[in-house]
């Protein structure tokens, strides 16, 4: 029987996420986990590492709600209206969550954090603008390691309430 360690360590997958994948029975996933040798914090870095279009990344980002931590899911070309956000929680205040809320909230450094296997369970906001593609790739849980998944699926696995919440040319 394999671990999350030996798997993490087959595949790159950070052990947290590579466990969150076998319990949402998506073991078949973490071989399909790729690591590169150049960190994959932002977007552009993984499309390029990646070979794929900036829009088919999914970007996992935490934003303060009220102080409320919550998940957004944004494809990489977009950017997240806070100003749509806070309508759509009925919120006060939207804010970038500070480094510090990320890791603690979801277990993982900005750059690396994947859309579900969180420390804590949060509310998810997924952007429409993730169904444009077959595949989206998202963070594996480290800077380095990202994971291919349909994005309906993903979507799923994360909670996510499909909402359209990126920003509009003007």
């Amino acid at each position: 029987m394999t671990t999350a360690a030996t798997d993490a360590e087959g595949s790159g997958a950070h052990p947290r996420f590579a466990e969150a994948l076998r319990e949402r029975g998506l073991g078949d996933v973490v071989p399909k986990v790729r690591r590169f040798p150049d960190a994959t914090r932002t977007a552009a870095e993984a499309a390029a590492a990646i070979g794929c279009e900036l829009s088919q990344i999914c970007k996992s980002l935490i934003f303060a709600a009220d102080g409320v931590p919550v998940l957004v899911l944004m494809d990489g070309a977009s950017r997240v209206d806070v100003e749509r956000v806070r309508e759509e929680l009925g919120a006060e205040k939207v804010t970038r969550a500070r480094a510090d809320v990320v890791r603690e909230t979801t277990g993982y450094a900005i750059g690396g954090v994947p859309p579900f296997g969180h420390r804590t369970r949060t509310r998810v906001l997924a952007d429409r603008s993730l169904l444009d593609h077959a595949t989206v790739w998202a963070a594996a849980g480290t800077s380095y390691t990202v994971f291919p998944m349909e994005p309906k699926t993903l979507i799923a696995h994360a909670g996510g309430t499909l909402v359209d919440v990126r920003e509009r040319p003007e």
